[in-house]
């Protein structure tokens, strides 16, 4: 492949239709109409490319991928392919018979989202009653076998309630429990002013997180994706910009990661127009900021730059305007003061409100 490593997985955007309002959610504020989606059959083609190219990891996902027209002969074609699939859900949806049905098309693991481990809360926070329907997801995945993860996206409203958050997967019998701090893009940035947490709510959570680990070592994996607006280090988004990943969004763009839409200048490609294969060995899409030599100071320089490749792309062009620079969660980025404005300014302040999709739903 012309000296270009071949990726491992593959995030595949089915559908942007949610039944839930997330405000942290990443999805861009335009979303692919229905209309505009890829057929199941341009599905099947993506997974047999894919696998072709190397992916041995799917996520399915959107959106909610159970509201994809096609999904079992989707998953069915990944799995023929030898790609593992993990289907990404709300858990709305997914009843006795679906389940059955996508298992026997091939799925290997689901998982599951919920936003707060009070119902409640959560209900508030997902812009609908789902709590029920998530535990009664959980309970009938944990009834076949195969692996549940549980991931949680944590902000100003839940950051308090590690411990209430990690007891609940654990009650829904969670081998793998995801505690993600808020990445601002899309509709998360928007509302980024309502979602910053105080700094030392993450440091009390950073702590209980430790205290979990200690005590689920060897059980249950643990993951805490750290506030990169806080910890002063950029993170290596994706492994590294066109290095491990693609994602195929509802309408066949493939980018290197899923907001690369948001950047100006990448003429990103189709699978509708380009194989796959293609489109990340050749495009400009996918070499534009791959390796180091694209670098400015001070990532050029830096003993870091192999291991955090500047930082996002994505989250560099949202805060400077220039995709190029260095990540201003970076503390090294002469940008920096921008992310510690956002915390020390936003964080906590009272009298916000979410600003979420009127419908959700994309236009046909």
């Amino acid at each position: 492949m012309n000296g270009v490593a071949r990726p491992w997985a593959l995030l595949a955007e089915l559908t942007h239709a949610c039944p839930l309002r997330c405000p942290y959610c990443s999805n861009p504020l335009e979303l692919t109409r229905r209309s505009r989606e890829l057929t199941t059959d341009r599905w099947v083609d993506v997974m047999r490319q894919a696998g072709d190219l190397g992916v041995v990891s799917t996520h399915l996902s959107g959106g909610e991928p159970l509201l994809k027209d096609g999904l079992e002969t989707i998953v069915a074609a990944a799995d023929s392919a030898g790609i593992h699939t993990q289907l990404v859900t709300s858990g709305l949806g997914l009843d006795q018979a679906r389940l059955d049905g996508l298992l026997t098309a091939g799925l290997r693991s689901v998982q599951l989202s919920v936003q707060h481990a009070d119902p409640g809360s959560s209900d508030r926070i997902a812009g609908r009653r789902s709590f029920a329907a998530k535990e009664h997801a959980a309970a009938l995945v944990r009834q076949t076998g195969i692996p549940l993860g549980v991931n949680v996206v944590l902000h100003h409203d839940n950051l308090d309630e590690i411990d209430a958050l990690v007891r609940l997967a654990l009650s829904w019998g969670a081998d793998r429990i995801e505690l993600a701090n808020t990445q601002f893009y899309g509709w998360a940035l928007r509302n980024r002013a309502a979602l910053m947490p105080r700094v030392e709510q993450l440091r009390q959570a950073s702590r209980a997180v430790e205290r979990w680990r200690k005590r689920l070592a060897g059980r249950t994996e643990l993951v805490w994706v750290a506030p990169d607006y806080v910890a002063g280090v950029a993170k290596p988004c994706m492994g590294g910009w066109g290095a491990v990943s693609l994602t195929v969004t509802p309408d066949g763009t493939v980018l290197p990661c899923p907001a690369a839409a948001t950047l100006p200048g990448i003429d990103p490609p189709n699978v509708a127009d380009r194989p796959l294969a293609w489109i990340w060995e050749h495009s400009g899409a996918f070499n534009r900021y791959r390796g180091t030599d694209w670098m400015r100071e001070p990532c050029r320089g830096c003993p870091h730059r192999d291991e955090d490749f500047g930082g996002c792309r994505c989250q560099a062009f949202a805060l400077t305007g220039d995709a190029a620079r260095t990540d201003p969660a970076c503390r090294l980025s002469p940008d920096h003061g921008l992310v510690e404005e956002a915390v020390f300014t936003e964080a906590g302040r009272p009298g916000y409100e979410y600003r979420t999709y009127a419908d959700r739903e994309p236009r046909r």
